[in-house]
Formats: C-alpha cells, sequence, structure tokens
C-alpha cells in the first residue's frame, strides 16, 4: 500500500532547475533510499517532500492528505531527523528527548526511545559530550520521539566511522521490524544495497532508475569480474590476456602489471579455458577472485559519474 506519492516535482532558483520532474511513490513500512549524485537535486527534494520548500510545480500526498490541506496532520504522522545545530548543547540527551516530547500531543515514552538508539547507559550525558556517532543516534531518536509512521533520514551516517554506521544500520532495521517507513538519502552504496527494500537513482532532477537493489544490478548485466595476478611477472598477465580475449565468454579485459581483469558472462566455463592454458604454460596464479556487480557499477552506469564527483 502507497503511503507516500510524489508526482512531477519541479523547483527553480532563478535561471537553475533543481528538480526537473521527478515522481515515485513509496510502500508503507519499506525502506526507500535516495541516491544520487551532488548537486542532484536529492536534498532540494527531500525538503519540498518534508514540507520545508514549497515546490513550483507538483504534488505530494500523504495517504491522500497534502501540505496545502492538511499540513498539522502531516507534521504529527513524519519523523525529520534534526541536524547537530537543532540539539540543545548543554542538555543532557533524556532531557533532549524530553523537551521535544512536549512539541507534540502523543509521543513514545523517553525510556522506549533511548532503549531504540542504543543511548540508556548514556542518558545523562550533555550532547556536547557526546561522540559523533552517539550524536546521530540521538537525532534519529528526537526525529521518533512523536512515533511518526514515516521516517526521515538525511545522510545519517556521514562521517562515522565503520562500528558507529553500523550501529545506525541496526535502527534503521529496528525501525523496519517496528512497521515505519524510512526514506534515506546516503552517500554509501554498500549502506543501500544492504538497506534498502527499493532504490530510486536521481541526477540531474530527475528519477533515472528505481527498483530493488537486486533488480537494478540484474538489469545492469549478467557479466561478472574474474581478476587474476601472477607470480610470473607481466609477460604472463599478457600472454593470459590474448588467449582470454579469444573465447567467447569474455566481454572485454583490462591488464595492469602482473594483474588481469576479465568480464565475462560464463566465469566457471572461462577460469576453465584459462587454467588449462596456465597450467600448460607453467603460470603461476598468485590470487584469483569473482566479484559480483554491485549498486555501485549500477550508480556509476545510470549516472556516468564517480560516486564523490
Amino acid at each position: 500500500m502507497s503511503i507516500l506519492e510524489v508526482r512531477g516535482l519541479r523547483k527553480t532558483y532563478g535561471p537553475i532547475t533543481a528538480v526537473h520532474d521527478i515522481s515515485f511513490e513509496v510502500q508503507a513500512g519499506e525502506v526507500f533510499t535516495i541516491i544520487g549524485p551532488n548537486g542532484a537535486g536529492k536534498t532540494t527534494t527531500l525538503e519540498m517532500i518534508e514540507g520545508l520548500q514549497e515546490p513550483d510545480a507538483g504534488a505530494i500526498t500523504f495517504d491522500g492528505l497534502t501540505w496545502a490541506k492538511d499540513a498539522e496532520r502531516i507534521k504529527f504522522r513524519i519523523g525529520v531527523q534534526p541536524q547537530s545545530s537543532a540539539m540543545f548543547d548543554l542538555l543532557t540527551v533524556e532531557e533532549n528527548l524530553d523537551l521535544f516530547a512536549t512539541f507534540y500531543p502523543k509521543s513514545r515514552t523517553t525510556a522506549e526511545v533511548l532503549e531504540m538508539i542504543n543511548l540508556t547507559e548514556h542518558k545523562k550525558k550533555r550532547v556536547k559530550a557526546l561522540s559523533g556517532g552517539q550524536k546521530q543516534r540521538l537525532a534519529i531518536g528526537l526525529g521518533m520521539i512523536s512515533d511518526p509512521e514515516i521516517i526521515f533520514l538525511d545522510e545519517p551516517t556521514t562521517g562515522l566511522d565503520p562500528q558507529a554506521r553500523r550501529n545506525i544500520w541496526d535502527i534503521i532495521l529496528k525501525l523496519k521490524t517496528m512497521g515505519k517507513t524510512t526514506i534515506l538519502t546516503t552517500h554509501y552504496m554498500e549502506e543501500a544495497e544492504k538497506l534498502s527494500d527499493r532504490v530510486c537513482i536521481v541526477d540531474q532532477g530527475r528519477v533515472v532508475s528505481l527498483d530493488t537493489p537486486a533488480a537494478l544490478i540484474e538489469r545492469l548485466t549478467k557479466e561478472r569480474e574474474v581478476r587474476l595476478t601472477f607470480q610470473d611477472g607481466e609477460e604472463a598477465a599478457i600472454a593470459t590476456e590474448q588467449v582470454a580475449q579469444n573465447q567467447p565468454t569474455v566481454v572485454r579485459t583490462a591488464r595492469e602489471g602482473t594483474t588481469l581483469q576479465l568480464w565475462t558472462v560464463q566465469p566457471e566455463e572461462t577460469l576453465y579455458g584459462v587454467f588449462g592454458f596456465t597450467k600448460e604454460r607453467g603460470y603461476r596464479v598468485e590470487q584469483v577472485s569473482i566479484r559480483e556487480m554491485s549498486l555501485e557499477d549500477v550508480f556509476i552506469a545510470f549516472t556516468g559519474k564517480e560516486w564523490r564527483d
């Protein structure tokens, strides 16, 4: 069941069109992730959906409700992860949650939210004494204090170390088990691939693709990357590349020094032929790996950009 519908969103700033024509639906209970290069229109789109900016054109409906007619009702049904500047540094974690709870007619108990974001042991700490990861968890808790149906998380793990990032992932997965709908933006492809039910790729203010991570990867290609590193120097890699290029299962090759990359639609058959040749010549393969295509490959294929553009 669709809980959010976005139709034909457009936003301009003078001569610059930040969002051209963005449309999608979000299903109740899913993790819906928006990704795109810098300047693609992700933040502007999110701010229009959250009611922070008014679109020049298009429609946004939350289960039939619109910002024009039902703004107060929508505010109580959505939660937004506030930026760190919205927190009160001299108040404790517990006091911040208690304060935000007073903004709503109904809310979850502070104790429930503290447990949800794993900050119970730190509830008496002032915000200024928290680590970056703890502040981000508190930000999510502040967005959840009103017990919203939909929560918006704008790059919640940016700048965090791997362990702190995984802690945020656990919270997002916990929200999913609670039946909450999460709309996420992220710069991390692995994060989008692991957490998302569906991914919306945005570029130049338009949706360029939208599907499950697995379907996006499958749609891109059935190729797999095989990487071999030779002990016997560059000569072995060059000779093996020439043989591999004549195999019908190999789509393309690349070589750097003693490392050979093969893109193949049938990795097992390709390796059978390659290893037959290396055995015959006495070439020693030091390392071999087969890499599945990832969401990052999809991103680059659809946008033509490296992620850190």
